[in-house]
């Protein structure tokens, strides 16, 4: 008799956490997903998260054209071609990407520091 009580509340939980969870999961989940996704967001995407800086300089040129700062000049050739073919203005791309991704080129070309 102690087991069909037993195995009953066990039951009665198993539904009560089931309705809970039907009723609250959305948002339970959805507050998950904005902490956790953050946090592995940041150590999974390759993309840098953040603004452009007022002033180029070659670790951002180098962010934005996808290449190492000391990279020589085919690498970074090859890398605004790939970069400007994705992102031309007449292509449906964005303009002022298309112009930042021909600053870091214009950048590494003038060989600023």
């Amino acid at each position: 008799m102690s087991t069909a009580v037993v195995v009953g509340l066990g039951l009665a939980a198993v539904g009560f956490a089931g309705r809970y969870l039907a009723r609250h999961g959305k948002t339970i989940a959805e507050n998950l997903t904005k902490t956790s996704g953050v946090i592995a967001e940041g150590l999974s995407s390759k993309y840098y998260k953040g603004g452009f800086d007022p002033k180029m300089n070659r670790r951002e040129a180098a962010l934005i054209l996808g290449v190492s700062p000391t990279a020589n000049k085919n690498r970074i050739r090859d890398a605004y071609k790939r970069l400007i073919i994705l992102n031309h203005p007449d292509r449906g791309g964005s303009p002022y990407i298309a112009a930042k991704i021909n600053e870091a080129k214009d950048f590494f070309e003038s060989g600023a520091k």
